[in-house]
């Protein structure tokens, strides 16, 4: 019943927050321009700052974009799950130009909770889904974060409780040339090298030129309180965010499990958000911990007071 209200909804223009397995998204009608643009509105999201399209199934995918062998390879074993693609957009895909920020690309994903897919199969459309929060703000693992970052912009929030890996996609670029790392996120880098070899690994960026991928912003993923990475204690008036044996006022993972860190780590970083100041205790940068290191160093730089 509350799948089928939140798809009547989106088909009538209205933007829907849904969860899925990394983040709860903010829904809307890929292919409707008027939509596509309440959710820029809606997030103060810079429009050179491109929205990931989810789908249904690499059917769907494949008539917006045009995949080669790679894309097959990588969709064939990573979906649905957390890796988004970034490719050559079909000629006559109906997706709004808005959502790709005008590039000739098209990022995709087939997200992997059923509540996400009973959606998008509900609305018949594919659906952008950037994360329901405020542009560059901690992004939002519960259905509450989504009500207090945008419930006013949400025509309805779709509770599917707590997501279950708490991080975003990785996004992956297949353009010409070698395949390129836009984003670390909860899928590794490790697994998808498995695949295509190394990746290569852009700069990030600054200024208003588009980016092919979201989350290339260098200050992004922000809480209101300064942060300061690879910290062995709190400093007066922090608190402090532990990992492993380095224990604090929260713990990532007391077992020192990336997996389990990376599902915490924007809940947790909400929770001691203003209080002072955020010590967070030193992660390890291998596997999904390039991913969180990646996020605390944004976070670090869109704080009020950046220290790294």
């Amino acid at each position: 019943m509350a799948v089928a209200q939140a798809a009547a909804l989106i088909r009538a223009g209205k933007l829907v927050a849904f969860p899925t397995e990394t983040v709860y998204g903010l829904g809307a009608d890929a292919a409707d321009d008027r939509a596509v643009a309440a959710v820029f509105e809606a997030k103060g999201r810079p429009r050179f700052n491109p929205l990931i399209v989810h789908v249904a199934g690499r059917e769907e995918a494949e008539a917006l974009a045009a995949f080669d062998d790679r894309g097959r390879r990588l969709a064939d074993r990573f979906w649905p799950g957390p890796l988004t693609l970034v490719l050559p957009r079909a000629p006559d895909s109906p997706v709004s130009l808005l959502a790709s920020a005008g590039l000739d690309t098209l990022a995709l994903r087939w997200p992997a909770h059923p509540l996400a897919a009973a959606l998008i199969r509900a609305v018949g459309r594919p659906l952008v889904g950037p994360s329901a929060n405020r542009s560059g703000r901690l992004s939002p693992t519960t259905a509450a974060h989504a009500t207090a970052e945008l419930g006013r912009h949400a025509a309805m929030v779709l509770d599917g409780g707590s997501c279950r890996l708490g991080l975003e996609s990785t996004v992956i670029g297949l353009g010409e040339g070698l395949p390129v790392l836009l984003r670390p996120g909860a899928l590794s880098v490790e697994a998808i090298e498995s695949e295509t070899g190394p990746l290569v690994e852009p700069a990030l960026t600054v200024g208003e030129a588009a980016r092919p991928s979201p989350g290339m912003l260098l200050r992004h993923y922000a809480p209101n309180s300064p942060l300061r990475m690879a910290a062995e204690s709190a400093l007066p008036g922090e608190a402090m965010l532990g990992f492993g044996a380095l224990s604090g006022d929260l713990n990532l993972s007391p077992s020192a499990d990336l997996a389990e860190a990376a599902a915490n780590l924007f809940a947790m970083l909400r929770q001691l958000d203003g209080r002072g100041g955020i010590a967070v205790a030193p992660i390890p940068e291998r596997n999904l911990g390039r991913a969180i290191n990646d996020r605390l160093r944004r976070a670090a730089l869109g704080s009020r007071k950046p220290t790294v």
